[in-house]
């Protein structure tokens, strides 16, 4: 009876080891290509063939247009040049002349000289927009990590503003290592305090002897990273106009001379950072500090074209050493692909307001996997999501008004990821630091 029975049971365990091995077959047979796939390849050959006919057509325009306009152009300046020649004739013939005559005579043919040498009078024009359709791929596969509470959790300074160990005074930038301990930038305690999961008060790591210039002190520190190979932390000491780096209590400048706002690195050991007075973003490799940098964004004065920023903010570096920038007082978000020279509008961009499509000064933004990007719109006291390609975004949590109940921000700056996808908030005109959990 019981071999009967354990036997039964094993036929029992085999028949739903096929079943799922079934199911597993069905799935692998729905992601293999379709004809519908096929059709996706077609339409996009297709595109390329009609965008190379529109650009050999206005070529051909154009070269049209400068072989019908160039003889013009230099028979009315020859034109011009017989016109004066006659009158140094006559004046010549007639033998009566004074320096105005000759002044006159003088600047005509300067003018007819810089006409026939300057090329401008046929130029090109370069359009704002593109002529050709743009096109991207849209999938349809969705992030599991989709929602998060809207209660947040304090993980930082629950006791209000102060200078206290358990206080924070407008907490800006802040790095989560993996054991999640956090590193905040304590903007007006001029200090940098690491805080560690479920502490109830930090420890003073970098600054804390008042504001100054020494170099145990800060002044306004607004950003920090962990180089996690040294163990060492970075600081934008932005009202020092240097980045810092500390190391067992000892520090060095790296970059002076720079009102630094925020940093970020990059796989590749690179080092970027961002000048709100310059309105760019410059790039270093790491240990190597003494040159000018690289801008990598920016750079071109102050401005809302798509080649200029107007107080750059918060940036992050994705996997293709991609810039995003929180370009505050335009009220977007700009990316800024490798080695491009102007940047691209996936956030925002339509003034400042409250609507979905808008932003108000966003601050901390970051990129996940699925090139989802989320942006701390701290004039609306939300945290957004937005897909580059959309035209409006989405509120991930906040937005129910300033204030300081678990659901509510109050300018929201610096924003993070920890390992497992929960989303932390530097609620800084709350003082404290918010860990919104997420939904799986």
């Amino acid at each position: 009876m019981d071999l009967t029975e354990h036997r039964q049971i094993l036929n029992n365990e085999l028949h739903q080891i096929i079943n799922d091995y079934d199911e597993f077959k069905e799935n692998i047979y729905e992601q293999k290509p379709n004809p519908h796939d096929l059709s996706l390849l077609d339409q996009i050959y297709q595109w390329e063939i009609d965008s190379i006919e529109k650009i050999q057509h206005k070529a051909q325009e154009c070269r049209e247009i400068v072989i019908k306009l160039s003889p013009k152009f230099i028979n009315d300046i020859e034109k011009k040049f017989k016109d004066l020649n006659e009158q140094i004739k006559q004046i010549r013939e007639e033998n009566d002349f004074n320096e105005i005559n000759l002044e006159y005579l003088r600047n005509e043919l300067t003018k007819i000289t810089v006409e026939l040498n300057n090329s401008s009078k046929i130029s090109i024009e370069h359009g704002a927009q593109s002529f050709i359709n743009d096109i991207s791929i849209i999938t349809s596969k969705k992030s599991k990590w989709d929602k998060w509470e809207q209660n947040a959790i304090t993980v930082a300074a629950e006791n209000g503003v102060g200078q206290q160990l358990n206080q924070l005074n407008q907490p800006v930038g802040f790095f989560i290592d993996k054991n999640k301990t956090i590193f905040i930038a304590d903007y007006n305690n001029h200090r940098i305090v690491e805080w560690k999961c479920n502490a109830k008060q930090g420890q003073i790591i970098a600054g804390g002897n008042g504001q100054g210039n020494r170099m145990d002190q800060l002044y306004y520190p607004t950003d920090v990273i962990v180089h996690q190979q040294t163990h060492s932390i970075i600081i934008a000491d932005q009202g020092n106009r240097r980045v810092i780096q500390w190391f067992n209590q000892n520090q060095q400048i790296l970059i002076n001379n720079i009102d630094c706002s925020r940093l970020a690195t990059d796989k590749h050991g690179f080092l970027y950072v961002s000048d709100h007075q310059k309105n760019e973003v410059k790039r270093w490799k790491m240990g190597e500090y003494n040159n000018e940098g690289i801008v990598v964004a920016g750079g071109n004065g102050n401005g809302n074209n798509l080649n200029q920023l107007n107080s750059s903010g918060f940036i992050f570096i994705d996997e293709d050493q991609s810039v995003y920038v929180s370009d505050r007082d335009n009220h977007r978000v700009m990316k800024w692909r490798k080695d491009a020279n102007e940047g691209r509008i996936v956030a925002g961009g339509n003034g400042r307001g409250e609507s979905l499509n808008q932003l108000s000064y966003p601050r901390g933004v970051i990129v996940d996997e699925l090139d989802q990007i989320y942006v701390a719109d701290s004039g609306n006291d939300r945290i957004m999501r937005w897909c580059e390609g959309k035209e409006e975004g989405e509120i991930v949590v906040g937005g129910t008004k300033k204030g300081n109940r678990s659901n509510q921000l109050n300018t929201p700056l610096g924003i993070s990821f920890d390992d497992e996808r929960n989303l932390y908030v530097a609620d800084c005109l709350n003082h404290r630091i918010q860990k919104f959990e997420i939904i799986l």
